[in-house]
């Protein structure tokens, strides 16, 4: 690795006279964004109060609260942070190039440590070359067999690597490198395409950056407790690693070093490793580069971006936000056709109940109680096939419907913790919790940042 930095610094700096960046796009006022991000904020505190509402009943349970720990550690983790931290980051995080790529929580992640002019085939030319994997997108396919991988400590070379944003979107593709058929320890980079006409800042040209790391472990994540990998501190190691690999495959692979082009520093990634950088920057150049045969895995949604693009132009494919929130609703359909199949199976026994509950001596009719508990399993019915044709239409990625069942789940939340604080009866599992549960749930999940980027794609 040291003839690999001395290559690098022997490639000089390079200077230029600063050039004026693209202004950024307005972010005015607007009706849909103001209620966009009150229900994105509210879902953040209702999350909170579903965390304190699991924990609270775990308490009640003498052994079985282990199980609630552990569901209260998923909430926190997967629900309650992620979620904190985005509406902080936010307020704090700028929202323009600084070298780092962001996180989907809108922490600060991985250092850009390198950058790249060519096109997109012909970086995946050098890397296949190198000996590089691309690597799959994260689906639950994916994410349950980089699970068990990690587990077994079974291979897995084409494993997805969890996504990072840059220019407002994630990476277009990622490459790695298993070492010793582990899983849990190997190099990576992500690669995203600039924006037409975008340059880095004092001048210099780029058509794609990248940001490169190795994987040295699985663990806890410092600032969501979630389970992810581990990286190496030393980010420059695999920034040089990755260079000499696509220079040694490659002989019309050039690199220049922008010397300096960061201050060297010390700092975390969003998931709280260190991470420490010299601040230079190698641009790799793969014009002269010659693609052997077209590349049938090279990405077909990599969207030419300029900095003028909507976000959500870069969106195609169905977020996994969106599909959690098209499956609860799916479920609370299925739910409500299981209560009304019960009370038919039931029918004389519910109906003697409803008596006891409504405790009305004046309710002795049974022809009028038979028409209450009609009326309930027709209304059950009604709403389990309102939710299965709502579930249907969010899932092709219906903007009003989405905004409506935020509407719904929020005021079912609202009720919930109105009717409670007032001396309503405690939030069970006996009770209503599931029913709470499944409000912040599709909450969260349809209020999410991609969830209302793919219901405001553009419409071919």
């Amino acid at each position: 690795m040291p003839q690999t930095r001395k290559r690098l610094e022997s490639a000089g700096g390079v200077t230029s006279a600063p050039e004026k960046l693209p202004a950024a796009p307005s972010r005015s006022f607007t009706v849909t964004r103001f209620f966009d991000n009150a229900f994105f904020i509210f879902a953040g505190v209702a999350s909170v109060w579903l965390a304190w509402l699991v924990l609270s009943e775990g308490w009640s349970w003498g052994w079985g609260q282990i199980w609630f720990y552990l569901l209260f550690w998923v909430v926190l983790a997967y629900l309650v942070l992620p979620r904190l931290h985005r509406i902080l980051t936010e307020i704090y995080v700028p929202n323009y190039f600084i070298g780092r790529a962001r996180t989907s929580d809108g922490l600060l992640g991985d250092p850009v440590n390198l950058a790249l002019t060519g096109s997109g085939e012909q970086i995946h030319e050098v890397l296949k070359a190198a000996g590089w994997t691309r690597a799959d997108e994260v689906t639950a396919a994916s994410s349950w067999r980089i699970i068990t991988s990690t587990i077994l400590r079974r291979s897995y070379d084409e494993a997805p690597v969890s996504p990072l944003f840059l220019f407002g979107h994630k990476q277009d593709f990622a490459y790695q490198q298993e070492v010793e058929g582990n899983p849990a320890r190997r190099h990576h980079v992500r690669f995203w395409k600039c924006p037409e006409g975008w340059m880095l800042p004092g001048g210099h040209q780029a058509d794609w950056l990248a940001a490169g790391t190795f994987d040295r472990s699985v663990g806890f994540s410092l600032f969501t407790l979630q389970i992810t990998h581990k990286i190496d501190a030393d980010t420059d190691v695999e920034r040089d690693h990755i260079v000499a690999s696509m220079m040694q495959a490659n002989g019309s692979t050039k690199v220049r070093v922008i010397k300096d082009f960061s201050t060297g520093y010390h700092s975390r990634n969003g998931g709280g490793d260190s991470i420490t950088t010299d601040g230079d920057l190698p641009v790799i150049d793969v014009n002269l580069v010659e693609v052997s045969e077209p590349d049938a895995d090279a990405p077909s949604d990599v969207a030419e971006l300029t900095a003028d693009t909507p976000k959500s132009a870069a969106i195609v494919k169905r977020p996994i936000s969106t599909i959690l929130g098209a499956a609860l609703v799916f479920f609370s359909a299925l739910s409500g056709f299981a209560y009304a199949t019960g009370i038919l199976l039931t029918w004389d026994q519910y109906r003697d109940s409803l008596t006891v509950l409504l405790d009305d001596p004046d309710l002795d009719s049974t022809e009028i109680l038979n028409f209450t508990v009609a009326t309930i399993v027709v209304m059950s019915l009604l709403g389990g096939i309102f939710e299965l044709v709502f579930g249907t239409l969010l899932f092709r990625g219906s903007s009003w419907v989405r905004v409506w069942l935020m509407s719904v789940s929020a005021f079912g939340v609202v009720f919930q913790a109105i009717d409670f604080m007032t001396g309503g009866p405690s939030i069970t599992l006996s009770n209503n919790l599931l029913q709470v549960s499944l409000y912040i749930l599709i909450l969260v999940a349809l209020s999410s940042r991609s969830a209302r980027d793919y219901a405001r794609r553009p419409r071919s």
